[in-house]
């Protein structure tokens, strides 16, 4: 599995995105979250399960002004 652009040493069979958030210690509340480039909503995070050959990206969302 791939996670913004590296490989992810850490993948098991049935991983969620949650699963991945907690391992990688992404603690920041606004996360975006796109696997093979379809956006996760937060409330999937839980329940999207992730494959051995996905791509997944998690940016932090950040805003200026």
């Amino acid at each position: 599995m791939l996670l913004n652009n590296r490989e992810f040493e850490h993948y098991k069979k049935n991983m969620t995105i949650q699963d991945v958030i907690d391992i990688m210690n992404f603690t920041y509340p606004r996360l975006v979250v796109k696997v093979n480039g379809h956006l996760i909503q937060k409330n999937e995070y839980g329940q999207t399960q992730l494959n051995e050959n996905d791509d997944v990206k998690i940016h932090h969302l950040l805003a200026g002004g």
